[in-house]
């Protein structure tokens, strides 16, 4: 039996060098037939991360003794000479004499004798007892697997509540908990509450000495004695070999262990094997610790054998996993991937910055030729984000929102302002430019520029421009901003019902965007654009808000100075914006919207401006859209009159636009057509021009009195004989000229043209298309629009009215008959799908005429006894307002006494139970559509004189207009026509 070293003080400090779960070195060069197979199985070199170290090791001997050896680990030339230095000194006490020891409770694994195990020690009684042992040179203690706790799973239980677990366990609970085999452990080092085990030998404990710390009575225990040669034995040692070898090709982990384990493992014997089997395998704590217990060498293979069986299969499962899961890493992943080792590479290089560098880069930028003029509470919000920038992870969502906020923050026009002309001479000269009339528009434009100029700078004024559609209102917004120099924007507010749409989103909301000034100030790139906020009498109302009272805000001139859009969050002057808004009803817009407003209305054209919008403006634009050429075609006066008349009667002139490209697109049909007809005349053999020019010659001789357009016809040229086309021949250097004895105004050049024709060349036309009232219907249809005059004698009881529409003025007539005649019959029927204002205006008038009547003729007793229909033709169109009082009143009394009312005369006024003539609403409208309808005595309420007088010369010309402000009055120019008229 092989005695300790006496110099065994020394062991621990050079134990502490390996690493940890290191097996017992022997000799570096086993001469031991299993441990050559096993090296040769595993492939592995003996280099090793303890080498040029030395190591004290134990080594059961085969007698049962213990055996210390000192390793001087320096590789596989060194071996020999380790071995044959290594000095083994017999000591005292030897290992088997310990039989009453400290119990140090494992928690996770059984310690295995020959192998290292550190664990941590907490109790300081016990600490300080394992220290005393080491100083008494009894460095050696029993190390126990302590038991699950009953009632629990212990795959459930964590680490760190075992731990605790043990901490708290103390003398007879403590020692009910261990496991009755354990391991002599030899205490290597103790360095803090950290100390180093090496397994020696089994114990059994048998009783318990003391409490605190816990010290128990063991009994070493022996492997049961086995046959070497046994082949049972020695097939399932080599199962084990080549089941560890098999689990080394695939996990990597085993090959750390092994690698380490086999360079320094001594007598590795059937029993050092299955120990060292167990001890590497990843098996539970249970398992391992019925290795540890089994005392017949063949059963202890055997379990570890199926222990390291389990781990190949383990091993398998993990080769599987790892490869299903490589092949989950998708295109995408893997091109991410290779776009960041690209981009890492280029900052490297200083090709490329980093993502979050140049964006703050870029916005610093951009902001800074602006930076003196913005304001500085925005500079601060910018410098804010741009440091939250910094800080995020650029795969977040927070910096995605966070760059969106700073892209619009940094790319609005602070402070940025377009230099404005305030050139009165020149505005009016574009304003002219653009649009014919409208002078009170004008005017108004020429006033805010005048101030502007003035001043020096001009305020952001609200300005409504209110008419029917296609008066051209869009058109003079963009005409304004054109005379001011101002950028223009134009958004159309028709139908909305989001809020947000004004007011921008919050930007917790995804997708969230600014509204539309914040978006018109990006586009435009200044401050002082003009905007044109359209059709803002149509604005919705929705689950979203009230837009309407969102554009308080932003049409205040008291407010829009901190304009605060949702998502922007920062204020935004809008003082210096010039608005213009645009609505066909101003009745529509909510009142407090129409407060802040400047209202202009645009009453509509008269047929004289009309024939100058046709001709100076829409006729040029469309010829030139259509590619036309203005001595191709020819639109007479007439012609433009009657379509004016004919088909276009709205107050507007897009209607009349669309006519006039209608007509325009027809024609350059006609004359595409035309071409390609002549180009097929022209080509022609050469052998048959010859017999062309003889023909041609002899015609123009043979017949003086035949003309030059026929004389051309008979060489075969085709000409259109339509009355829409005039072809003229233009010809030159003539040598013969030949006319008709008649009217022959057309002169053909024989000779020139026999040459023209044998070169080859065409005869060079100029056709053009005339448009004329005789054509027009074969351009623009049927007419849309008879006279508005339905009578040219007014008959008994029907009366011309003036009407005001969103369309523009109309007149209407009233017409009335008797149903019966009868004793108290009296009453009065309505049609006309009339309102229930204009209803209350026929009981009124119903009313006053009774009351007239018995004036005028006390004698007829027509109201009291005769059943009455009124009617309001064009029965479609709903009809409401107080204006047609006086007309009804007329048509009754026209029944009543059976006279005729004036021819040619209209009139409009609404009418109290008095007979008192109250002031109406869209003169201009009425009088344009009585001059339409060919009236020339109009009657008006005197409170409207001023409406009147304001009108421009040209559409109160040839009209003889009366103003009154009794129905008396009325009567007198309805039937008297006596010398009292008042004009």
């Amino acid at each position: 039996m092989l005695k300790l070293l006496s110099s065994s003080s020394c062991l621990p400090t050079r134990v502490h060098s390996l690493a940890p779960f290191a097996t017992r070195i022997g000799s570096s060069e086993s001469t031991t037939p299993l441990l050559r197979v096993l090296n040769s199985l595993t492939g592995f070199t003996r280099k090793s991360p303890n080498l040029g170290r030395r190591a004290f090791f134990c080594s059961e001997s085969s007698d049962g003794s213990e055996q210390v050896v000192e390793v001087d680990v320096k590789g596989s030339e060194s071996g020999a000479e380790s071995k044959s230095s290594s000095a083994i000194v017999p000591t005292n006490p030897r290992p088997e004499d310990y039989l009453t020891v400290l119990a140090l409770p494992l928690p996770h694994r059984p310690l295995f004798p020959g192998f290292y195990m550190p664990i941590y020690v907490k109790d300081p009684k016990l600490l300080a007892a394992l220290q005393e042992s080491r100083k008494r040179q009894a460095p050696y203690a029993g190390a126990f697997l302590l038991k699950d706790e009953p009632g629990t799973d212990p795959s459930l239980v964590s680490g760190s509540e075992t731990e605790k677990n043990i901490y708290d366990l103390k003398g007879k609970e403590l020692f009910n908990r261990l496991h009755e085999v354990g391991t002599l452990a030899q205490i290597s080092s103790i360095q803090g509450d950290q100390v180093v085990l090496i397994g020696h030998r089994r114990l059994r404990i048998t009783e318990m000495v003391s409490e605190d710390p816990l010290t128990v009575k063991v009994d070493h225990l022996k492997d049961k004695p086995y046959n070497k040669d046994d082949d049972v034995i020695k097939a399932t040692s080599f199962e084990v070999i080549s089941t560890l070898r098999d689990v080394l090709k695939t996990s990597s982990l085993w090959r750390d262990h092994v690698q380490t384990y086999t360079q320094h493992i001594g007598d590795f014997n059937f029993p050092r094997l299955a120990d060292f089997g167990a001890a590497i395998s990843g098996a539970n704590k249970l398992q391992c610790q019925q290795v540890l217990e089994e005392l017949d060498v063949y059963k202890r293979l055997k379990l570890t054998l199926e222990l390291v069986k389990k781990e190949m299969e383990i091993s398998k499962i993990q080769e599987s996993i790892a490869k299903a899961i490589e092949e989950k890493i998708s295109g995408e992943q893997r091109r991410y991937l290779l776009n960041e080792q690209l981009k890492a590479i280029k900052k490297e290089l200083g090709l490329e910055t980093d993502d979050k560098t140049a964006l703050s880069a870029k916005f610093r930028e951009r902001l800074e030729p602006n930076r003196d003029k913005c304001p500085p509470h925005v500079l601060q919000v910018i410098e804010e984000e741009l440091t939250k920038l910094q800080l995020l992870e650029a795969s977040s969502s927070e910096f995605n929102v966070t760059r969106n906020y700073l892209d619009w923050l940094t790319a609005l026009p602070w402070g940025n302002y377009s230099d404005e002309n305030f050139d009165v001479l020149r505005a009016q000269k574009i304003l002219d430019e653009d649009h014919y009339g409208l002078s009170d528009v004008k005017e108004r434009i020429l006033e805010f520029i005048a101030v502007g100029k003035l001043r020096g700078t001009s305020q952001g004024k609200i300005i409504c421009l209110s008419g029917p559609p296609g008066v051209g209102k869009t058109s003079i917004g963009r005409s304004i901003a054109r005379a001011l120099n101002r950028k223009f924007f134009r958004f159309s507010v028709g139908g909305l019902a989001d809020v947000a749409e004004i007011k921008g989103h919050r930007r917790t909301y995804i997708g969230a965007m600014p509204g539309k000034m914040v978006q018109c100030l990006k586009n435009v790139g200044t401050a002082n654009p003009l905007v044109l906020i359209d059709e803002i009498d149509k604005l919705g109302r929705g689950h979203a808000g009230d837009p309407a009272s969102a554009l308080l805000e932003l049409l205040d001139p008291e407010q829009n100075a901190n304009f605060l859009d949702h998502y922007l969050d920062v204020s935004i002057d809008l003082s210096k914006v010039l608005f213009v808004c645009t609505a066909n009803v101003v009745e529509m817009i909510p009142n407090p919207l129409l407060d802040r407003m400047e209202v202009i209305a645009i009453a509509g054209y008269i047929t004289d401006e009309k024939m100058h919008i046709a001709r100076d403006y829409l006729e040029k634009a469309t010829r030139e859209a259509c590619g036309i050429k203005p001595e191709q075609v020819e639109v007479t006066d007439e012609a433009l009159l009657a379509l004016i008349e004919n088909y276009c009667r709205e107050a507007g002139v897009r209607n009349l636009q669309k006519h006039i490209e209608k007509i325009y697109r027809k024609i350059a049909l006609q004359l595409v057509r035309q071409g390609a007809v002549d180009e097929v005349a022209i080509a022609e053999p050469n052998e048959a021009k010859a017999e062309h020019v003889e023909e041609v010659g002899q015609n123009v001789l043979a017949s003086e009195n035949q003309t030059a357009e026929e004389s051309v016809e008979g060489s075969s040229q085709e000409r259109s004989t339509e009355s829409s086309i005039e072809t003229e021949t233009v010809q030159t250097s003539p040598v013969g000229q030949i006319q008709s004895s008649s009217d022959q105004a057309t002169v053909v050049k024989v000779e020139n043209e026999a040459e023209k024709i044998e070169e080859g060349e065409a005869v060079k036309t100029v056709e053009k298309v005339s448009v004329d009232t005789s054509n027009l219907a074969d351009f623009v249809g049927k007419p849309v629009f008879h006279a508005e005059r339905i009578y040219d004698e007014t008959p008994i009881g029907v009366v011309m009215g003036l009407a005001w529409t969103a369309m523009g003025g109309s007149t209407l007539y009233i017409e009335t008959t008797q149903i019966e005649e009868g004793e108290g019959k009296g009453a009065l029927h309505l049609t006309g799908q009339l309102g229930d204002v204009m209803k209350e205006s026929a009981q009124i008038a119903h009313t006053v005429c009774r009351a007239i009547l018995a004036e005028k003729e006390p004698d007829n007793p027509f109201f009291a006894n005769s059943k009455l229909h009124l009617h309001v033709p064009a029965g479609s169109t709903p009809k409401d307002g107080p204006s047609a009082g006086c007309t009804m009143i007329t048509s009754l009394l026209s029944l009543a006494m059976k006279k005729p009312v004036k021819k040619d005369l209209a009139m409009t006024g609404e009418v109290t139970l008095t007979g008192r003539i109250l002031p109406i609403g869209g003169v201009k409208e009425k009088t344009i559509a009585a001059r339409r309808s060919e009236v020339k005595t109009i009657i008006f309420p005197s409170a409207n004189r001023r409406d009147f007088d304001e009108l421009t010369p040209n559409v109160k010309e040839g009209l003889d207009v009366h103003f009154v402000d009794s129905y008396s009055q009325i009567f007198d120019l309805a039937f008297n026509y006596g010398p009292d008229k008042q004009k």
